[in-house]
Formats: C-alpha cells, sequence, structure tokens
C-alpha cells in the first residue's frame, strides 16, 4: 500500500547525514555501545534490547541529562511509535504509542504507566495522565505493542512505560562516605529555569541514603510566531527520599523504601490544559506522591528462586477553585472541587531457572492485586460525568523464557486479570460490575548468527471498561437533549496483535572497535469493541453515555538503529503508523504523523567534549480531525557537552543546547497548541564527594 503521506526532501537529507556520519577513530571493543545493546529490565528476564523480541527503546541517564527537559514529555521526541499528546502544558500531557491514546477518550487506561514498579492513572477532563519531573529519574523504558499485557496488566493495548527513579549508588562512588550534587537549569523559552540538590550518603557498609530536591518555574512559553501558550506557566516542587539496605550472602538481597512526591501551584491557569480553549481559568494545585517498598532476592546459588515484591501506593489529587466561567456557567466543570485517584498495589514475581548442555528455562510466575479509588467531589457535591468508585483487580501469569544454543528464543506467556468496578451509591440504578480479561502471547527469536536476527510475536488482550466508561451520567444539554445514562451493558475492548522484524549487528565496520545496531519491527493490530461516546444524540430520551461503536485496524514500521566509535556517534529512530476506522474506511484521529529522528554527534576524548545536530522530521497527515490537516515540518537542534575527568573541574558538567534554531512554527497532529519556538538551554551541575 502506497504512503498517503510522503516525508519531505529534508527527511531524506537526514538519513544521507546520518549514513556519512559512519566514519571515526579507532577505540577498545570493550567501549562500544549504542542505545539498542542498555539492558532491558521490565520483560521478565533481563536482556539487551536488541535481542529482545519485542519492539522497546531505553532511556539512560545520560540521554534524560542531554535533553535537559522541561517536562515529561521531552523525553520521548526520539523514540519511534511514540507520541506525546496534549500540549507542553504541565498538567497536559498524556501518552500515544502506536496510534493508541487519544485525550478526547478515556485512552488512559490503554497504556501502563509504571513508576519503580507503581502503576499511575490519571483521567479528568481537559487534563493530561501523568505528573511528574524529569530530574528524578535515571531510566524510562517504553515496550511498544500488546504483548507487554501479559506481565503488566490485561488492556496494555498500546503497550508499557517504566520508569526507574534514581538509586544512592547512582551518586556513590565505592570510596565515598558521601555526595552532594548541586544543579540548575536555565530555559529562554521563557524564563524557565530548575535549581536541585541531592545529597547521597552511605550510612553503613550496607546502607545508603538519598535525598532528591527540586524547584522548577517558568513563564508562558511562546510558539515559533511569537506568541504565548496561555496557561503555560507553572512552578512546581518535586522530591525523592530513597533508603536502600543490602544483607544475606554476597549482600544479593535488598530493601528498598522511597517517597517521591511532585506538586504544582497554579493560579488563573487555563482549565483546558491538553489545549487552548475557551473554557476560561481557575486556581489548580496538583499533588502527586508514589510509596514503593520492594523486595529482591536473586539468589545466584538456588536456581529455583529469584523473587520480587513490590508494595505501592499512589496518590494523585487536583483541587482546583475560583473559575473564572463559574458565575456565567451552571456546569459543575467550573465548580470549586477537589479529583483524586489513590490505588494501593501489591506485586510478587518469582523466576524459575533450569539449564541443561543446550538450553537455558526461565518461568516467570507472578500475581498483582490493586484497588484504586476514585473520588470527585465539587460544592454541589458528587460529580456525573466524573464518577466515584472503586476499580479492583486480581491477576495472575506465567511467562516462560527457552534459550536454545543461544540462538533460538522463545517466550510463551498468559495472564488472567479479573476487575470489579463499584460505583458510588450516589449513582442511580448502578451496581457492581465484573469482568475477566485473558491475555495470551507467543514471542520468538532466532540469531542466524552475531549478527543477524529475526523476531516476532502473536499477542491478544482485553481490556475492561473503565469507571469513567461504565459510570458516567449527565443530565440534559443541548448536544444531547434527555441526557445520558450509566453504560453498565460495555463489552471488553479486544486486540489482536502481530509483530514481526528483524536486528543487525555489526563491528569494525569503518575502524577497529565501531559498532553499528539496527532494529526493525513491522506491526498489525486488530481491535474489535473500541468504547467511544456515545454517537446518539437522542432527543427528549436519554442515551447511554458510552457505547462499543468502532471495530479498527492500525498497522506501521519502526526502525531504530545506531552508531558508534570513539569520535562520532549518530542515532536513527523511524515510524510509519496507519489506522483507520473499518466501518467508515476513515483515518483513525489517533494516528500519528510519520516522523524521523536524526542524530549526530562528536566528541573529543582529550578534552571531554561532546557535540552535535538534531533534527526531528514529520510529515504532512490529515486525519479529519476538525483542526487538521496538518503540516509536515522540520525542527533542528544543536548541543554541546563539558564533563571533565580530571583537574581543578572535576565533579563538574556543563550543558548547553539551542532547540528548533530556526524559530519553527509548527503543530504535531495530535497535539493541542503550536510546539515551542527558538529555546536556549543551558545546565550546569557540581558535584562535591568526601
Amino acid at each position: 500500500m502506497g504512503l498517503r503521506n510522503t516525508l519531505r526532501a529534508d527527511l531524506l537529507g537526514g538519513v544521507a547525514l546520518w549514513m556519512f556520519a559512519f566514519g571515526g577513530a579507532a577505540f577498545a571493543q570493550d567501549e562500544v555501545a549504542t542505545p539498542l545493546q542498555r539492558i532491558v529490565l521490565g520483560t521478565g528476564v533481563e536482556k539487551v534490547a536488541i535481542d529482545t523480541p519485542q519492539a522497546v527503546t531505553v532511556l539512560d541517564q545520560d540521554t534524560i541529562d542531554n535533553e535537559q527537559a522541561a517536562t515529561i514529555g521531552e523525553l520521548f521526541r526520539d523514540i519511534p511509535g511514540v507520541t506525546v499528546i496534549g500540549s507542553d502544558r504541565i498538567g497536559g500531557q498524556s501518552f500515544n504509542i502506536r496510534g493508541i491514546g487519544d485525550l478526547a477518550s478515556s485512552d488512559e487506561s490503554k497504556i501502563i504507566v509504571t513508576v519503580d514498579g507503581a502503576t499511575k492513572f490519571y483521567e479528568q477532563y481537559r487534563l493530561g495522565s501523568f505528573f511528574s519531573d524529569p530530574e528524578l529519574y535515571k531510566q524510562v523504558e517504553v515496550l511498544r505493542g500488546p504483548a507487554s499485557s501479559t506481565l503488566y496488566g490485561a488492556g496494555a493495548l498500546g503497550g508499557v512505560i517504566n520508569f526507574t527513579t534514581k538509586d544512592p549508588s547512582d551518586f556513590l562512588k565505592p570510596e565515598d562516605t558521601a555526595v552532594l550534587r548541586l544543579k540548575g537549569m536555565y530555559d529562554s523559552n521563557k524564563w524557565g529555569f530548575m535549581t536541585s540538590a541531592a545529597g547521597a550518603v552511605r550510612l553503613s557498609e550496607n546502607t545508603e541514603f538519598l535525598v532528591n530536591g527540586l524547584f522548577r518555574k517558568s513563564n508562558d512559553i511562546e510558539d515559533g510566531h511569537g506568541i504565548e501558550i496561555p496557561g503555560s506557566a507553572f512552578s512546581s516542587f518535586s522530591g525523592l527520599a530513597k533508603i536502600v539496605h543490602h544483607f544475606g550472602e554476597n549482600k544479593e538481597q535488598a530493601v528498598r523504601l522511597s517517597y517521591q512526591r511532585w506538586q504544582s501551584d497554579a493560579d488563573d491557569t487555563q482549565y483546558s490544559q491538553t489545549n487552548t480553549a475557551g473554557f476560561g481559568t481557575i486556581d489548580r494545585d496538583i499533588t502527586d506522591q508514589t510509596v514503593v517498598l520492594n523486595y529482591e532476592n536473586p539468589a545466584s546459588d538456588n536456581p529455583y528462586l529469584d523473587l520480587a515484591v513490590n508494595l505501592s501506593f499512589s496518590d494523585t489529587q487536583v483541587e482546583q477553585k475560583n473559575s473564572s466561567l463559574g458565575a456565567f456557567s451552571p456546569s459543575q466543570l467550573f465548580e470549586d472541587g477537589k479529583y483524586g485517584y489513590r490505588t494501593w498495589q501489591g506485586k510478587v514475581v518469582n523466576t524459575f531457572e533450569h539449564s541443561g548442555s543446550a538450553f537455558e528455562n526461565f518461568l516467570t510466575v507472578g500475581t498483582q492485586l490493586s484497588y484504586q479509588e476514585r473520588t470527585a467531589q465539587t460544592t454541589s457535591g458528587s460529580i456525573g460525568f466524573h464518577p466515584e468508585g472503586t476499580d479492583t483487580k486480581i491477576g495472575v501469569y506465567v511467562q516462560d523464557e527457552f534459550i536454545w544454543q543461544d540462538r533460538l528464543t522463545l517466550i510463551p506467556g498468559v495472564r488472567v486479570d479479573s476487575i470489579n468496578l463499584s460505583p458510588d451509591t450516589m449513582i442511580d440504578g448502578a451496581s457492581d460490575q465484573s469482568e475477566v480479561a485473558f491475555s495470551p502471547k507467543l514471542a520468538a527469536l532466532y540469531k542466524f548468527n552475531d549478527t543477524f536476527s529475526i523476531f516476532g510475536s502473536v499477542a491478544h488482550t482485553e481490556r475492561a471498561p473503565t469507571l469513567d466508561e461504565m459510570f458516567s451520567t449527565s443530565g440534559a444539554t443541548s448536544t444531547y437533549p434527555g441526557g445520558r445514562l450509566a453504560s453498565l451493558n460495555l463489552d471488553k475492548e479486544q486486540s489482536n496483535a502481530v509483530e514481526a522484524g528483524f536486528s543487525v549487528s555489526a563491528y569494525d565496520l569503518v575502524q577497529d572497535g565501531d559498532g553499528l545496531q539496527l532494529k526493525t519491527t513491522a506491526f498489525y493490530n486488530d481491535l474489535k469493541d473500541l468504547i467511544s461516546t456515545n454517537p446518539d444524540r437522542g432527543q427528549t430520551t436519554p442515551v447511554r453515555y458510552y457505547v462499543n461503536v468502532d471495530e479498527a485496524e492500525i498497522y506501521g514500521v519502526e526502525m531504530e538503529a545506531a552508531y558508534n566509535s570513539e569520535y562520532v556517534y549518530s542515532t536513527v529512530a523511524f515510524s510509519i503508523v496507519r489506522g483507520e476506522d473499518k466501518a467508515t474506511g476513515e483515518t483513525l484521529t489517533s494516528i500519528p504523523a510519520d516522523t524521523l529522528a536524526v542524530t549526530l554527534g562528536g566528541r573529543v576524548p582529550q578534552y571531554d567534549l561532546d557535540f552535535g545536530w538534531r533534527g526531528l522530521f514529520a510529515a504532512s497527515i490529515d486525519t479529519g480531525a476538525t483542526a487538521g490537516p496538518f503540516a509536515g515540518y522540520a525542527v533542528h537542534d544543536v548541543f554541546a557537552s563539558w564533563k571533565p575527568q580530571d583537574g581543578h573541574f572535576a565533579g563538574m558538567e556543563l550543558r548547553a543546547a539551542v532547540e528548533n534554531i530556526f524559530d519553527k512554527s509548527y503543530q504535531n497532529n495530535l497535539a493541542g497548541d503550536r510546539g515551542r519556538g527558538r529555546t536556549f538551554k543551558l545546565t550546569l551541575n557540581k558535584e562535591i564527594s568526601w
């Protein structure tokens, strides 16, 4: 099938530049490392990304630091198949993976987001789904596709995003007793800054402690035309406290207790954080907290014990008041109120290992229990279109990984989740609803040699309706003259997905010690019984709020490639996604534009310098959305960093970047507003140890 949206000539130029970058001087083989060689922790058994029979991308600490990100969404610009939807406002960002994710519906449940294993979830009209600061994390993993449902929960139609917070050991060297790291960041668009202090202490031979606090502030940012994006100004406080204790033989066992908090206070901000809309202003406070207690026992001398226990509590609260439209509209949207989600979760996983002369086998068995409480109250009481209630899930799963002669890898898995939704007693006619979701999969990878591998997978998953979809109600309006009733007869959404691809690894191509990795994945996802707002407006009689109306298919291709040498490096991420409603043949409004992200970098090791260029290219697209069609665009950045290893400046780090050099005015088709204009960024980091 021909591409309906052709990438611009700039895109081809970016590919040519990347190919030209395959040059550089020799260096030691053990120094070769590209993003595709990073370790993946979230697939059951630790694996190298390129050897995983699934599309997965890992952002490590250096990548996160290089982004100098002011918001979480900025971390995902170079990941194929992933688009941050909503806006650049701190309270208006959510995720789209492979065309799954739409702010107009409750799609937050179709992509699972975790922080240190704690599941994060939030849904509210005109707000995003995840509130945090990029400075708190050392690693981010993105597992694309529904095959991740086996380990993380039924309904991960788009995939899983795992955030991992920093540990004390990330700061402490073996010879250190304590480390203090001070960091400051400046952002010219629009006079934004961040200041942070992190302290790590070795309390004893086996115990370490970390505390990290930061403050971030920005005025309303400007797009490429110099026009302010209203409501993008914010100030936020965030912090992380974590204690880690190792014990047992060889100090293999570990207990981690962490507390993370993010808080934003915005007065007279835009009610709509996902786009600029006529909803007026409001005072809004957002507080997000996560507590995690984790126990790990790898038991290297016992093949039948590799135990992990994770207990967590997640609490997200949004308090809003003083709406500018409150005096003019009877809607509860504009009343003073408080919205929230609290989730208690427990997860126990054990891996059994068995090996022979020609094979290894890892059998993972786990169970997961969660209890989520949704609250919403305004000055006039509970809210029909944001119903209160509880969501209880119990899941059990088994995944086996069989490796034969270090060439063939087979990963079958199956998960069963029992879901119970219980509405608040104030909702008329509603009662508890129960559902069972089934998620089997089979993945395989075959390595012909150390250079070339092929892989593929088939997966099925089911997503049960959320509290919002099942129990939302509303009174009569001009749009729905008869009002809307709770949707108690909704069926599960179902996904049947297929993936296939190949990977290439090569070394000593141009110089001794250089390396190239490439991974390409094609996917097809058949979706049934999709849940959406009822298209039947009704007249004098009420209609159901949500209905199963859609069947759709989404398919595409992703490619990641990386080259590394001592003096030159490069990365490429390319994504094509297509999707249509089977009933109408129309393109789904959640489909992202074709994108290509290219980075070309160089190093001067003797001076500890790193510098480069990055280009992001997007094709034009028309999905039938009211704001479309969207023109293609190209955005160019340059960056440099200096991190001296010796001398008087050792322990210091300086990073600088100019993003959107040409002050391009552009809008991603899944964004509610235009992107940032030209932005100068500067970060200074100083570490003191004793």
